[in-house]
């Protein structure tokens, strides 16, 4: 029986030399791959108490949509900047190979609501970390922070300050 981790492409030098890329199309690609990592975010989730599942774009919706879905929870897409239509709070983040900004709608976590954040990747921990921050000024609470793929070797965690934090396969660097 393979694992969700066998479905993972690792793609050299992309987007940049010296990275190697974990291509989660893999997964896509195959409907068992793909069902399977939905089971095990949600398998997850057992025993989390939560309102709503925040997810990043654009890898992060394929996996938090139908997991909101699937555990009838409220999908919160976080996205980049422009393309939310009301007004919106955002963050600027680093990543392993540059740097970016998303944004959330400001209406999009009441104080106090739990929410989940899934991605597809954990690396450096930039973009989760300023996910975290966007939820919880706007008063929410992050109960659980999910990812498909880790890769330890960045430790991305060291930048979620202790948050309960999970991922369904480990890469470390090649």
């Amino acid at each position: 029986m393979k694992k969700l981790e066998d479905y993972v492409i690792s793609v050299p030098d992309v987007p940049k030399k010296g990275i190697v890329w974990r291509d989660i199309t893999g997964i896509l690609g195959d409907a068992d791959a793909f069902a399977l990592s939905i089971d095990l975010l949600c398998a997850a989730l057992d025993g989390v108490e939560f309102a709503s599942v925040a997810a990043l774009e654009s890898r992060g919706f394929i996996f938090g949509a139908p997991v909101a879905a699937r555990l009838g929870k409220k999908f919160i897409p976080i996205r980049k900047p422009g393309k939310l239509p009301r007004a919106t709070i955002s963050r600027q983040y680093t990543l392993e190979y540059g740097s970016g900004t998303i944004e959330m709608h400001r209406d999009a976590v009441a104080p106090g609501e739990r929410v989940v954040i899934i991605d597809d990747l954990l690396a450096t921990g930039g973009t989760a970390a300023a996910a975290c921050s966007m939820i919880e000024e706007l008063g929410g609470i992050v109960a659980k922070l999910l990812f498909a793929i880790e890769l330890p070797d960045l430790a991305g965690r060291n930048l979620l300050g202790g948050r309960d934090v999970e991922s369904l396969t480990f890469f470390s660097g090649d």
